[in-house]
């Protein structure tokens, strides 16, 4: 089943809805000022004190981009000053130090995140300082299971970055493309060559890391049908080990940059969907396994394997393994999850400098799940991950009567089932190959703040 995908456009356009991508639940939008450090603090403390603490997971957030990609929807900072990036990392350095301080030092870092932002806006002995300091504070893995990742923009990358990348430990890298084709490219104010990104992959092979992603964008100004299938025939051939393939969302009355995308430029919602039926067509002939949502991987990727295993998990990074991990999140915006509790560090850069100047964790909006919250999380992201539910698991596990408790839910399934998108009976849903493409709105299903995203639609990309 998890190899198995079918596009139906038909039903792809009735349920284009808008709604959350559940790397979370509750989602972002259910955080609040009323979850803050002392909150943040208390669930750490919880975390270190059950028998077994579980291992660790560390995002780090550097949100400076030399150039704004109109596409984009990430906390980011536009400059070229360099002392910016400095200043940034005094206070990076402390909130290290501090959150370190938190931790039972046992508890080893086996999973490491950079994300941006553009983290190689970095020089390399800036990175190599950081993460000397994260090696300094955490124990980090140094052994083959560890799984640290970056994010490069092929345009910062000089003759030696990938190689000294693998020698911090990196070794797992994702590449933004979005498409190759030069109208697009200059319609979102992202100039970068085919070549400059081959030469990337080809170093990263040299240089012994063991899995490349690149991101693609369906739906971006002027793409076409013809365009994009020549993206997709240069991807398929430098055969990444993971493709993301993420449907633009233009939502300009909240990310400013999309605001120099002018909407007749856009393609109609029909190409959309065809732009979306192409990548999985060829990529899907291509070898590459379809995991949900935007992600493919070749079936020997730890992703599939996770898949498989009943292992994988949807976190603020998208589909990832180690879910038995808290998750540590540094920098400005970033996201963390400890114990059963999310919490946000402060988005804008003043609100994180001044919080870090002060003296205190730059934490300040979050939410303690509760049994619901924890149960409903359960059941989303089995839907997410795996596209099936089988009830007797969750009835074992939380001592209910899944239908019984799910009742309102299970009433929402009954029309997705009509439709086709989940076979549906009394002792497990699972998605068929047209509802595969529909995660989202099955998982809506068991989401009790519904009603609220109606109110937050405006906040919510739409689900194709």
């Amino acid at each position: 089943m998890y190899q198995t995908v079918s596009f139906d456009a038909r039903l792809l356009r009735r349920y284009d809805v808008k709604g959350p991508r559940y790397t979370s639940y509750p989602t972002a939008v259910q955080f609040t000022d009323r979850f803050g450090v002392s909150e943040y603090r208390q669930a750490v403390t919880s975390s270190n004190e059950v028998p077994v603490p579980k291992p660790l997971s560390v995002y780090v957030h550097i949100p400076f981009c030399a150039s704004p990609c109109f596409y984009c929807g990430c906390t980011r900072i536009i400059t070229r000053d360099p002392q910016k990036a400095r200043l940034y990392l005094e206070r990076l350095h402390s909130e290290i130090e501090w959150q370190s301080e938190l931790f039972a030092r046992g508890r080893k870092v086996e999973q490491l995140h950079f994300g941006g932002g553009t983290p190689t806006f970095l020089d390399m002995g800036q990175m190599e300082n950081l993460m000397a300091m994260l090696d300094r504070h955490f124990t980090l893995a140094h052994d083959d299971s560890r799984e640290f990742s970056i994010e490069i923009d092929p345009r910062t990358v000089q003759t030696d970055t990938i190689e000294r990348l693998a020698e911090m430990g990196f070794n797992r890298i994702s590449l933004g493309v979005q498409d190759f084709d030069p109208h697009v490219q200059e319609a979102v104010n992202r100039i970068q060559s085919v070549e400059s990104t081959l030469a990337v992959i080809d170093d990263a092979r040299r240089a012994g890391i063991a899995s490349t992603n690149l991101d693609l964008i369906y739906g971006l100004p002027f793409q076409s049908l013809a365009g994009f299938s020549r993206t997709l025939d240069t991807v398929v051939a430098a055969k990444p080990e993971r493709l993301a393939v993420y449907s633009y969302a233009h939502l300009p009355q909240m990310f400013k940059a999309q605001r120099r995308i002018k909407e007749a430029t856009l393609p109609s919602a029909e190409t959309k969907l065809a732009l979306l039926g192409l990548a999985i067509e060829e990529l899907t002939e291509a070898g590459y396994i379809y995991i949900g949502m935007d992600h493919f991987a070749l079936p020997e990727d730890e992703l599939v394997v996770a898949q498989k295993k009943g292992e994988l998990q949807r976190n603020f990074q998208g589909y990832s393994t180690r879910a038995d991990c808290d998750m540590i999140g540094l920098g400005m915006s970033s996201i963390g999850k400890v114990a059963d509790t999310y919490s946000q560090n402060a988005k804008d850069i003043t609100g994180y400098y001044a919080a870090l100047d002060e003296g205190r964790l730059p934490a300040v909006r979050g939410v303690k799940l509760t049994d619901d919250d924890r149960l409903r999380r359960d059941v989303i992201q089995q839907i997410m991950c795996q596209g099936e539910l089988v009830f007797a698991d969750f009835e074992r596990r939380a001592n209910l009567d899944f239908s019984g408790y799910f009742r309102t839910s299970i009433a929402r399934l009954e029309s997705l089932a009509a439709d086709g998108l989940i076979d549906l009976d009394a002792k497990r849903l699972v998605a068929t190959p047209t509802g595969r493409l529909l995660l989202r709105v099955v998982a809506m299903s068991f989401d009790a703040y519904a009603s609220h995203a109606v109110d937050d639609r405006d906040r919510y990309s739409r689900v194709i």
